[in-house]
């Protein structure tokens, strides 16, 4: 209980002030065009940058915005800056973790929270500025007739160039994703918010690919890109490793998470064929040539049994994921009576 008390996300607000105002509280309620989400950590030298210039972007589009910043932990002056922010603009809505919950968890809330038609992801460092990228995100999507837009850096030149060229390369080959840049500033349209699973730990680098598999239209535009001019990267080069495995699980989910008999089922009956295929050479081994291969007998024989295994395990995940439609559909069920 002690740590569900800890990571709770909740609403910043301004010292000295137990309520939002009455034009935020009125903000509140009002639809808008545009939310943009930015996950902060320690970056008090650059948010109020980020904040005001999204808000600026929105004035050059003629178009209504929100911006929801969650404040991921810092320990520096971030949470200060947000809290004078939030005096300026009316919809702008922050979110607060006690410790830095990471990037998944800050944007499966503002996605949870957010209200636009146009949700776009922006890094708190400056190095995407939104005033310049906003209105070519947004204007790409119209344009391109697309449902989300990746932004693709140009001019990029610090020292991520060879680790992101790896991570796009494995996204453009294994996920099908058609970016030169899949993990960076990205505009979805709400449906496709709407249409992501529940997001574990770092999966946010795995965004377009879930936006592909559920047959929405991707595609990108070059944006501008500039060294950050204050603070530390978080990135660190033990990630890629970590976002390998990843890759392989959200693959593995996308594809079998609803007929996971293919996998384990496939699996179980390719080592019977070769177990079969083993046992019918060392029989015709022993009638032929009066010989035997015990090794490679007693070999074949534990492939049968892992084989036969698997096919039992491809049958409880089934239960399992039938268990789970069945409980999706009482949820939707009690949505739809609580909505009446």
């Amino acid at each position: 209980m002690s740590e569900i008390i800890v990571s709770q996300a909740t609403i910043a607000e301004p010292q000295g002030s137990a309520a939002l105002p009455v034009q935020q509280a009125a903000a509140a309620l009002q639809p808008v065009a545009i939310t943009v989400v930015v996950p902060a950590r320690n970056e008090e030298a650059t948010i109020a940058q980020v904040v005001e210039r999204s808000y600026a972007a929105f004035a050059q589009l003629g178009q209504s915005g929100e911006v929801l910043v969650v404040d991921d932990g810092s320990r520096d002056g971030t949470g200060a800056v947000l809290a004078g922010l939030r005096e300026r603009f009316a919809t702008l809505r922050i979110f607060t973790h006690r410790r830095s919950l990471g990037m998944t968890a800050a944007l499966q809330r503002m996605f949870d929270e957010s209200r636009g038609d146009v949700v776009i992801l922006i890094p708190a460092d400056m190095e995407s500025d939104p005033l310049l990228d906003v209105p070519v995100l947004v204007r790409a999507l119209d344009e391109q007739q697309l449902d989300v837009v990746a932004g693709w850096r140009q001019g990029r030149s610090d020292s991520k160039v060879l680790a992101s060229g790896v991570y796009n390369f494995v996204m453009q080959r294994m996920a099908g994703v058609p970016v030169h840049d899949a993990n960076w500033i990205k505009a979805m349209r709400h449906d496709v918010v709407e249409s992501f699973p529940p997001l574990r730990s770092d999966w946010h680098r795995f965004l377009l690919m879930i936006a592909v598999h559920n047959g929405f239209r991707v595609g990108e535009a070059p944006t501008h890109y500039q060294p950050r001019p204050a603070g530390a990267s978080k990135f660190g080069w033990e990630r890629i490793p970590r976002s390998f495995l990843d890759v392989l699980v959200v693959k593995f989910l996308l594809t079998f998470s609803q007929a996971p008999m293919r996998f384990f089922g496939g699996l179980g009956l390719a080592g019977l064929l070769l177990s079969g295929g083993i046992y019918t050479y060392l029989l015709l081994l022993y009638l032929f040539a009066q010989t035997q291969q015990r090794p490679i007998f007693i070999g074949a024989g534990i492939l049968a049994i892992i084989s036969v295994l698997l096919f039992l395990v491809g049958f409880l995940a089934e239960l399992i994921v039938s268990q789970g439609e069945r409980i999706a559909n009482v949820e939707r069920q009690l949505r739809s009576q609580n909505d009446l």
